[in-house]
């Protein structure tokens, strides 16, 4: 996987985020090796890897120091409210391969304790 490639696909043009986004890569690609058994990502994986690290970048809120949380807040002005509200789903990270495991059991092989 390519960093100038996620980057791309994450709309981030500048070189602020490039640690957070080699570590993104780095642990997608292990959980892909580690949940297939495989000692190097298989080629028709690197799309799906790609899906995983933009969820993962987009949900875990890497790179802060406060926890991801979804939360509402609400500024008035006059006769005029707006209301924002961050999305986060908390059971993101015990569910990170249940989007893509039929595409990943492809590649999977059995494995020994």
């Amino acid at each position: 996987m390519e960093l100038a490639k996620l980057k791309v696909l994450l709309g981030i043009e500048d070189d602020s985020k490039d640690v957070i986004l080699e570590f993104v890569i780095a642990d997608v690609e292990e959980i892909i090796k580690n949940y297939c058994h495989v000692e190097e990502m298989p080629d028709g994986l690197v799309n799906t890897g790609y899906r995983m690290a933009m969820d993962l970048y987009r949900n875990e809120n890497i790179g802060s120091e406060t926890a991801a949380v979804g939360t509402v807040s609400s500024i008035s002005e006059g006769d005029t409210s707006t209301s924002f509200q961050q999305y986060v789903d908390n059971n993101f990270k015990d569910t990170v391969l249940k989007n893509y495991k039929s595409s990943l059991n492809r590649y999977r092989k059995v494995a020994w304790k």
